[in-house]
């Protein structure tokens, strides 16, 4: 079985990937909702991290000194890709996320881990981009930090829509900031991969989901 292919079993069967009606972060009505807010175990994390781990070293061939995570989804994500790259890849990398809120005590400042460094590469961890929004707002929130080099974008899934013009959000996203984004899966195979296959007994992507499925594809993603 291709990591890929586990991965999305994975999200089926942790509740991550749900299947039904929903709206998206950008307004969009969905039939699909990918939540890793629902990750809530142990063994998860550490298969999480692994699969991210996984497409950090299929895509990313440089070295990189840190992995951020933006708060709050990226934080369990950053963490856990960062231990499996050290047990599984013998890379020890540092990471760091940001608060909500800049801490007026103690150390103070919007950043937690990892001090970042002029000149370090850095790659972000992200779970999902549908119009990129969440990008736009931890960009300004790295480069206020010190000047450094974004690596890259790891996301769980890439849904393939339109951004805030006729490109995908992932296009707009290496236009505007030069990062390029590497996603576990797309949704177009996570439909090839579901579509009438049972998951524990249950077809999760049936005729009728697919059908409601590739209309929003048609109607929000770039052709």
């Amino acid at each position: 079985m291709s990591y890929k292919k586990e991965f999305i079993e994975f999200m089926v069967r942790s509740g991550v990937l749900t299947f039904g009606d929903f709206v998206t972060k950008s307004g969009r009505k969905t039939p699909y909702f990918v939540n890793t807010g629902n990750y809530k175990t142990g063994y998860q994390a550490g298969k999480l991290g692994e699969f991210y781990a996984k497409c950090i070293a299929e895509n990313i061939k440089e070295d990189v000194d840190a992995l951020f995570g933006p708060a709050y989804k990226g934080i369990p994500l950053s963490v856990a890709t960062a231990i499996a790259l050290a047990n599984d890849q013998n890379k020890d990398v540092n990471y760091c996320f940001n608060r909500k809120e800049a801490k007026d005590h103690g150390e103070g400042g919007t950043m937690v881990g990892y001090k970042l460094q002029d000149g370090d590469k850095v790659l972000i961890i992200e779970d999902v981009i549908t119009a990129g929004t969440a990008i736009r707002e931890c960009f300004p929130i790295l480069k206020g930090t010190a000047n450094v080099e974004l690596a890259g974008l790891i996301i769980s899934v890439d849904r393939m829509e339109r951004g805030q013009s006729n490109r995908t959000a992932i296009q707009e996203i290496e236009e505007e900031f030069g990062i390029k984004t590497y996603p576990i899966v797309t949704v177009r195979e996570i439909i090839d991969t579901l579509h009438n296959v049972e998951i524990d007994g249950k077809v999760v992507i049936d005729d009728t989901m697919r059908a409601r499925m590739e209309a929003y594809l048609a109607e929000y993603c770039v052709k």
